[in-house]
């Protein structure tokens, strides 16, 4: 006998853990849906709808209603590109000043010396000399204001040193230069203090047991809970090395992450290419090996150094303004190539192999060329394009870089930002005309390729001050406006919407983590990642979307931020 059971509507209600409604929900759909409603379940999105309908069909007896008041809701943020556990050490015992100029470092490191023991060494921490007031690379006789004390100056790719920090070292005129560095001379002939590429003859220097393992674990906790405040709800850690995967593992088995994390691993490129095939298929890591909170990524090589130090592999030479800003003796220079195309493409050729997401920093137009080759090698073996394999920076781009990329299906790792603080010493040394392609977000999109926000935060916890501010706001509005910190506009042709910027640090991030199905809009299904914020995102002025900060950062459903 088939018996019938007649059951209310209410009955049938999802029974939604949490309902926000009254709001405006900006949900980075497909069509850029705009909601006043959000039911989550279970840490994932129920609905998305008006608040009647929403409220009719989701709301049941343990349903916890928020009344937004009219407060925007946005997918969670993620930041495609940082370094967390190194900026997360960066400040665990010392609060890092600002070093805004040379003036600002020299008072550090008087400071320093004041409570370091004599004949120990003061690091100041990384620092990118066209971001300096002066626009010039610190000498040893900048540095010598301390003479008990050797001195280094972190300027990421190249290094300085007082006087006495040579001596210790044992660099001298006569001390060779090692492979692809340099020991820079001045007039004298004597050494001036800056290394280019050779920061490794400096003896003594970071001893990196000094922070234990425990350390390690709550300044990574630290620094994911800071990224929270700020909105973000994933970041990629685009360079780990076999122990800070034991340090994100732990953290995650003590249910102590705050933000979803992606893993890339970025390999020493030097060794012999056997060695280098041996180590990537000795590993069980490859890309999407993990779960939801925590798995790998990509597949990373240096491929050259960097633009603020005059290493970044260009098209061009860097020319006599490179003297100033990076030391160089060399016009002619082009940076510096770490791995050539061979190379490069037989280590990538064993890691696709092996099931890896591949890419490599790359920040000057030469290594962005080198990077394409070595995929181009490879996508006539096989289509590239499903690994989602991209090109990390790629400051200098070009017309024909771009077109290879779309041909190809090759993504961008992008951070924007840059544009506000290097662009003005850049344009010094290269030109403004070779400015036009820099970061050039509204072309890669008209190309149809996707584009994947990132910040490459380094150094320091404060997300507007650090090296690079890691505030996804900021890094959203300079790719709207392209101001430069002088406040002016920077080929203008290639700002993007405020829609675009938000599909950027969404979408297309989502997409580069093979994530796009779980993350990036607010959808039904997906996880219940969200950011709350006062501000109308779409409306309010350029001053007040460069400094919205999150009333609430929710992961799953549950607010690792602030309160609903």
């Amino acid at each position: 006998m088939v018996r019938y059971l007649f059951l209310t509507a209410a009955a049938f209600a999802a029974d939604a853990d949490l309902i926000l409604h009254n709001g405006k929900i900006l949900t980075v759909d497909r069509n850029f849906t705009i909601a006043q409603a959000i039911a989550v379940k279970n840490g994932k999105v129920a609905r998305v709808g008006d608040n009647a309908g929403v409220l009719k069909s989701e709301r049941g007896t343990n349903t916890r209603v928020v009344d937004l008041q009219g407060k925007t809701v946005l997918p969670g943020l993620i930041d495609s590109h940082v370094h967390a556990i190194g900026a997360g050490l960066s400040e665990w015992k010392v609060k890092l000043p600002p070093l805004d100029s040379i003036g600002d470092i020299q008072n550090f490191i008087r400071e320093r010396a004041k409570t370091t023991p004599a004949g120990d060494w003061i690091v100041v921490p990384r620092t990118l000399p066209p971001r300096l007031k002066e626009q010039r690379f610190p000498t040893k006789q900048d540095l010598d204001v301390v003479t008990t004390h050797p001195v280094a100056f972190d300027g990421s790719y190249v290094w300085s040193a007082n006087t006495l920090g040579l001596k210790v070292s044992g660099i001298t005129r006569d001390t060779p230069n090692p492979p692809g560095g340099e020991v820079v001379k001045g007039a004298d002939g004597e050494p001036n203090g800056i290394l280019r590429n050779a920061n490794r003859l400096l003896k003594g220097i970071r001893d990196e047991a000094k922070f234990g393992e425990n350390e390690r674990i709550e300044a990574l906790e630290t620094m994911l809970k800071l990224y929270a405040a700020s909105g973000l709800t994933t970041v990629g850690d685009r360079a780990v090395t076999a122990p800070d995967v034991a340090t994100y593992q732990s953290l995650k088995q003590a249910g102590r992450l705050s933000v979803r994390t992606v893993l890339t691993w970025r390999i020493e490129a030097g060794g012999k290419i056997e060695d280098i095939e041996r180590e990537i298929n000795s590993r069980d890591w490859t890309t999407n090996k993990g779960d939801e909170w925590l798995k790998f990524g990509t597949f990373k090589v240096t491929l050259d150094g960097g633009q603020s130090v005059g290493t970044a592999y260009q098209r061009m030479p860097y020319g006599p303004y490179g003297r100033q800003l990076y030391g160089q003796t060399n016009p002619d220079t082009r940076g510096t190539l770490f791995v050539d195309k061979e190379k490069l493409t037989r280590i990538f050729r064993a890691a696709r192999n092996k099931g890896w997401q591949l890419t490599s920093h790359a920040q000057g137009g030469g290594a962005i060329d080198t990077l394409l080759d070595a995929f181009e090698a490879l996508d006539k073996e096989k289509s590239i394009a499903p690994t989602r394999s991209h090109v990390m920076h790629g400051s200098f781009m070009s017309d024909e870089a771009i077109a290879r990329m779309k041909r190809m299906g090759i993504i961008a790792d992008v951070q924007g930002g840059w544009l506000h603080f290097d662009v003005p010493a850049l344009e010094k040394v290269f030109g403004y005309k070779n400015m036009r392609y820099f970061f050039p977000l509204q072309s890669y999109l008209k190309a149809g390729i996707v584009i994947a926000g990132g910040s490459d935060h380094m150094i320091g916890h404060d997300k507007n001050r650090a090296v690079n501010p890691y505030n996804p706001f900021f890094n959203m509005w300079m790719s709207i406006t392209r101001r430069t910190r002088e406040g002016v506009e920077v080929y203008a042709e290639e700002k993007i919407t405020r829609e675009q910027a938000l599909r950027m640090y969404t979408n297309g991030s989502a997409y580069l983590m093979f994530s796009e199905k779980q993350l990036g809009s607010l959808e039904s299904g997906k996880f219940a990642d969200f950011v709350v914020i006062e501000e109308d995102f779409l409306k309010c002025t350029d001053d007040a979307f460069r400094n919205i900060a999150p009333k609430a950062t929710v992961v799953g459903g549950k607010a690792v931020f602030g309160a609903l």
